[in-house]
């Protein structure tokens, strides 16, 4: 019997780790939240290559690469995404039971239904929770509703420069595709480049001033520095506000690197991994 491809949504849901030990790849140290690994496009000592296990995307810190399971097989096979997805779809049957419960619940696409200005009391609630400014969040984000496995839910969204959506509420964190970083253009030639959405929305009360004068980033991902070079050339000053950890630190060190007007910013919120959680201390 001939076995079925998957298309590239539901090939996307395969665990990276579960893949990167099929090709004989295994975590160095691992946590709740991420794996780490020798890279394996060259040969190191100490792990570069972390994997989000919430997420699902993995970045390598040696050369700022990353994406989905899809991209790390045509990059380490060095095939096409076809053959990609031949190779993925061969894998299925190895897995787990339990590994293929999650990827029943995770396979199923997100459908925005409406986008309205941010209203619904819960959400207002989940913002005052972070304690995020209301009207500050009115700004740059909405109220996304959309239907998700047959069910309708609504979170608060912020949308990327592709069309995408990151999604956020209080049970939920999810994002639809294409999934890359956001930009906010507002006429400036300065900018200020966050990691998520929240660390953007805790900023204007965190330095106590308007951030209507820069244009705004935020990378949504640490796996899409590397995409933004080219967007950085035009500015004057661009402002690093990412996060107070190793991943955080690598990506801070690399666009300092290459990009002479960029200054790291973290002080702000030293002693925290990132500006809501100084925040809302």
């Amino acid at each position: 019997m001939k076995k079925e491809i998957l298309n590239c949504e539901k090939a996307r849901s395969i665990c990276i780790v579960l893949t990167l030990a099929k090709l004989g790849h295994f975590p160095k140290r691992k946590s709740e939240k991420e794996a780490w690994f020798l890279s394996p496009f060259r040969s190191e000592t100490q792990a570069s290559l972390k994997v989000s296990l919430k997420e699902n995307y993995w970045i390598d810190f040696g050369s700022f690469e990353g994406g989905n399971v899809i991209d790390l097989v045509v990059k380490l096979k060095h095939c096409s995404v076809k053959d990609a997805l031949i190779f993925l779809s061969g894998g299925i049957p190895n897995f787990s039971f339990h590994q293929q419960t999650i990827l029943k619940q995770r396979t199923g696409k997100i459908e925005i239904l409406k986008i309205l200005t941010i209203q619904h009391l819960f959400l207002i609630n989940f913002l005052k929770s972070r304690k995020i400014l209301v009207s500050f969040a009115q700004n740059y984000c909405k109220e996304v509703w959309y239907n998700h496995n047959g069910k309708t839910f609504f979170a608060i969204g912020l949308e990327n420069h592709l069309g995408g959506w990151e999604l956020r509420n209080k049970y939920f964190k999810s994002s639809t595709s294409p999934k890359t970083f956001s930009l906010i253009p507002q006429g400036s030639d300065h900018l200020i480049v966050t990691e998520g959405m929240f660390d953007l929305l805790s900023l204007e009360s965190l330095l106590n001033e308007s951030l209507e004068g820069y244009d705004l980033m935020i990378l949504n991902s640490l796996a899409f520095t590397r995409n933004i070079s080219s967007y950085l050339k035009s500015y004057k000053t661009i402002k690093l506000y990412l996060d107070y950890d190793d991943s955080g630190s690598k990506a801070t060190e690399y666009l300092l690197k290459i990009h002479s007007q960029a200054i790291d910013c973290r002080a702000v919120y030293k002693g925290y991994k990132d500006a809501n959680e100084k925040l809302i201390s």
